[in-house]
């Protein structure tokens, strides 16, 4: 099983190689990618800044406007042209890149919320998508320097998900619904990207 040593090492590799590097974390809704990231960032002492996929989510009113709010979380509910054009400039590493941020209390995303400057070696991103291989999200993979692919055990994760969404407001009934209609249809269709990643982590990493 690999666990958070391992996965701290490779990052500090990654950091540790005199140029910007992009390092993608992958993985259903609920797979812990955020907490995964946060903890590894912790660990490499402010040379590392998280650019989340998740700031890039349509605005609610979009999503009213295109009849998609019901399936807020699928590939077509975000920005993912801007997502990519974001990573490019963050690739770069020319000038100092403010990204969007998602606030799951108000269920929105705040622009400019993340600055990401020239001089921080490594970029962690994260998100469900980051290998999917349709258009635009399959240019996505080409600017990772390494992508990790977390694969928990599934009820687990299901279980994490149902907790999250009652946590911001739904009833457990509710809840229940939206994971079994909208995130278990989204982690189906991001399992098989998995063969896309340069790691796939098995269980929750210790």
């Amino acid at each position: 099983m690999v666990g958070y040593a391992e996965l701290v090492a490779r990052a500090r590799a990654l950091a540790d190689g005199g140029q910007r590097r992009v390092l993608g974390i992958a993985g259903a809704p609920g797979a812990g990618k955020g907490t995964v990231a946060e903890r590894v960032l912790g660990e490499l002492d402010g040379r590392a800044v998280i650019v989340p996929m998740d700031g890039f989510h349509l605005a609610n009113a979009q999503l009213r406007r295109l009849g998609r709010q019901d399936r807020k979380g699928a590939p077509d509910t975000f920005d993912a042209a801007g997502y990519v054009s974001l990573l490019r400039r963050v690739k770069d590493a020319r000038e100092t890149v403010f990204a969007p941020e998602f606030h799951r209390e108000v269920e929105e995303a705040y622009a400019g919320a993340i600055a990401v400057p020239p001089d921080v070696p490594l970029v962690i991103t994260e998100g469900n998508y980051l290998l999917l291989d349709t258009p635009p999200w399959s240019e996505v993979r080409g600017l990772l320097d390494e992508c990790w692919f977390l694969a928990p055990d599934d009820g687990t994760r299901v279980q994490r998900l149902i907790a999250r969404h009652v946590s911001h407001g739904r009833t457990r009934e509710a809840a229940e619904e939206w994971v079994r209609r909208s995130d278990e249809a989204n982690a189906a269709l991001i399992a098989p990207t998995r063969a896309r990643a340069d790691l796939v982590v098995v269980g929750d990493p210790r």
